[in-house]
């Protein structure tokens, strides 16, 4: 199957679907930091490249329930927030079979016009003992079932030191959750 990983630099789940034999695409606008099949630039301009699946993660700078009061204390967000939104609507409305959107826990705002979320995971649900609630929308494909629940309930994610790398760090899907996608949706 063809499968874009949209707005992916990291390339963790490209590369779990390569390693199921797919045909797999990561698009950024950043570089991909796993050599691979990447596109540089602006997703918009492949959504109509046939893919059978696309698996999205837009940015939640303006959606996340954790940025929330930012809302209030810079009104220029709210236009943001918007664009966000609409940039949303142009993935979900992409002709493509089968799609997954993920974000973290988003706020009523952003619920207003993304609706609620087919499914929440949690990384200890796939091998990984650690927390950080991600919400899937899921269109044509089956919910994840859980392949290797752990002990553990660590926040590292939350914890990142602040710094010019920490949205990077806390945005890269965990390995598990990326194999399980692959396994489950390829």
């Amino acid at each position: 199957m063809k499968i874009l990983i949209a707005c992916e630099f990291s390339g963790i789940v490209r590369e779990a679907f390569k390693a199921k034999g797919h045909d797999a695409w990561s698009c950024d606008f950043l570089d991909t930091e796993i050599p691979g099949q990447h596109i540089k630039g602006n997703v918009i301009n492949v959504l109509n490249n046939y893919w059978d699946i696309m698996i999205a993660h837009p940015s939640c700078t303006y959606t996340a329930n954790s940025g929330v009061r930012w809302l209030y204390e810079y009104p220029d967000r709210w236009k943001l927030l918007d664009k966000a939104l609409q940039f949303w609507d142009k993935l979900i409305n992409a002709n493509i079979p089968l799609k997954a959107l993920e974000q973290p826990i988003i706020h009523k705002y952003a619920r207003e016009k993304m609706g609620n979320p087919t499914q929440i995971i949690q990384p200890w649900q796939f091998g990984h003992g650690e927390t950080k609630a991600t919400c899937l929308w899921l269109y044509g494909l089956p919910k994840l079932e859980p392949t290797n629940i752990v002990d553990g309930r660590t926040g590292r994610v939350h914890k990142e030191s602040p710094g010019p790398d920490r949205w990077k760090n806390r945005s890269r899907t965990f390995t598990g959750i990326a194999k399980a996608m692959a396994e489950q949706w390829g």
